[in-house]
């Protein structure tokens, strides 16, 4: 037996030194004939989008099959851009496997109008393309683009929720209001809870609600209290203060008007090379992490501006690998024993801004974002 398999082994290792890269040069290269043109719905239709709707079927599009020089398997994309535009940042409204039609719902429209800068309530004009490739290559647009015109609803997911951000010396931000300032991350199961875990350098700090504007604004109070700014007419609260530089994590109560700020021990943490995000909801699904960005203060803190999502779940790992990875059960915001978990976090398709801590996976991510 083991004669056999070695023979087996044999012949398939002279089979794969034969195919030369000479061989894979010289295979011929399937060309184009007929680019897939659309046929319906008819040019200039015009939608209204209602978000009641979201979910029913607004439209199926219909094209002409493409023709390469071979019998071939051909994959179709369905990509809209504005009126006029080269397709060079089109949405994908949705793709097939070699079917000619394919169904979009009001969402997807609607999402594809807000990502291209259309204006709510207002009727916009769209061009309507079809892209054939095989397998990824070779790819064909149609010549002669479809127009729709459609009148979108905001599509901004619902976020009743208040974000809080540091200001101080003792922070990233320093005492600029608007100055890419860290933001507490709160709790997944009481929106009144906020907490922060990192460095800190010695000095004061305070926390605001409006990026840009020094109110709404908790200071500190006595006996572990917070105390509120509602307006920039108000009195003037006092810092939290650090005294010595170094890890601490800080909890707020906005309802019970209480903090704690307690040093941590980050001595046995872990710095990583890369964080990011990864799971259908992403860019790259399953198969790779898009990329946070470090933050340059705490090595532990991480970012992405913008990022738009998709239905669908996400988690977060470190170094592109499984062997250390994040989850939670909370749309929107966890930190531990409050959203964070093993699991996969759900996600509501949007734009969103993302802050994630590798010190305890707590995660921030801030949708409709611009």
């Amino acid at each position: 037996m083991k004669n056999i398999t070695k023979s087996v082994i044999a012949l398939f290792a002279v089979l794969t030194l034969s195919c030369s890269v000479e061989d894979v040069e010289d295979r011929p290269v399937i060309q184009g004939v007929d680019t897939p043109e659309l046929v319906a719905p008819e040019n200039d239709k015009s939608y209204v989008l209602l978000e009641e709707n979201a979910e029913d079927v607004i439209e199926r599009f219909v094209w002409t099959k493409a023709t390469y020089a071979g019998n071939v398997e051909i994959g179709y994309k369905l990509l809209m851009d504005v009126k006029g535009g080269n397709f060079t940042k089109a949405i994908e409204l949705g793709g097939t496997s070699g079917a000619t039609q394919i169904e979009v719902t009001v969402k997807t429209l609607n999402q594809a109008v807000i990502q291209l800068g259309g204006t709510p309530d207002q009727l916009g004009s769209y061009d309507v393309k079809v892209v054939s490739s095989l397998a990824g290559i070779e790819k064909m647009m149609s010549k002669t683009p479809l127009t729709i015109l459609v009148n979108a609803y905001t599509g901004l997911i619902p976020y009743a929720f208040k974000d809080w951000y540091f200001v101080g010396d003792a922070t990233a931000s320093g005492w600029n209001n608007n100055n890419k300032n860290q933001p507490l991350f709160r709790s997944g199961t009481n929106p009144s809870l906020y907490q922060f875990t990192g460095f800190f350098k010695a000095g004061a700090f305070k926390l605001i609600s409006t990026l840009g504007q020094w109110a709404p604004m908790y200071g500190k109070g006595d006996n572990g209290a917070i105390v509120a700014r509602p307006t920039e007419a108000d009195p003037d609260p006092a810092s939290f203060t650090i005294a010595t530089e170094g890890y601490y994590t800080f909890t707020m109560n906005t309802e019970t008007l209480k903090y704690t700020l307690v040093t941590y021990n980050a001595a046995a943490a872990k710095t990583f090379t890369t964080v990011g995000i990864i799971g259908d909801s992403t860019p790259l699904k399953w198969d790779a992490s898009t990329a946070l960005t470090q933050s340059t203060f705490n090595s532990h803190v991480w970012s992405l501006n913008l990022l738009p999502l998709n239905d669908g779940k996400a988690k977060f790992r470190a170094n592109n690998a499984w062997d250390v990875s994040w989850g939670g059960n909370t749309a929107f915001s966890g930190f531990p024993n409050n959203g964070t978990s093993g699991g996969d976090l759900p996600v509501a398709k949007s734009k969103y801004k993302i802050y994630f801590n590798d010190l305890d996976g707590s995660y921030l991510m801030i949708p409709n974002q611009g």
